[in-house]
């Protein structure tokens, strides 16, 4: 089974802060990764539209339809369900972690990120 390698996976970045969407576009892209934003669940799905990525980084509080409720959608829908997305939010509180497993993600990383170990934390979500 012949698998692309993880350096140079297409990421989907749903976040709706620019300057988060730039610190992560610039720390992933820098590392190898081929990198798309999206501000809103709207622009994601118009994304996904012309091309679906290989995994998603997922902020939880988008404005209108929120994270949770976008990763719930694209786990229904059988053009998406095998994407890993992984929750991206500045949410930490007891339970939260859980709340995003609930909804179908992969895993969860918290905000602000860490830009030196971000990419190794993706890497690992690709080879899983």
């Amino acid at each position: 089974m012949s698998q692309e390698p993880a350096t140079g996976a297409y990421v989907l970045v749903i976040e709706d802060n620019p300057a988060n969407q730039m610190l992560i576009q610039f720390t992933l892209a820098a590392s190898g990764f081929e990198v798309a934003v999206a501000g809103s669940a709207q622009e994601a799905l118009e994304s996904m539209a012309r091309r679906a990525p290989q995994l998603i980084l997922m902020d939880i509080q988008l404005p209108g339809q929120d994270g949770l409720s976008l990763t719930r959608q694209l786990k229904a829908d059988p053009r998406f369900m095998a994407i890993p997305i992984v929750a991206l939010t500045a949410r930490a509180m007891a339970g939260d972690r859980e709340l995003t497993l609930e909804a179908g993600c992969a895993g969860y990383i918290a905000k602000p990120i860490n830009t030196r170990t971000i990419a190794g934390e993706i890497r690992a979500y690709l080879e899983a």
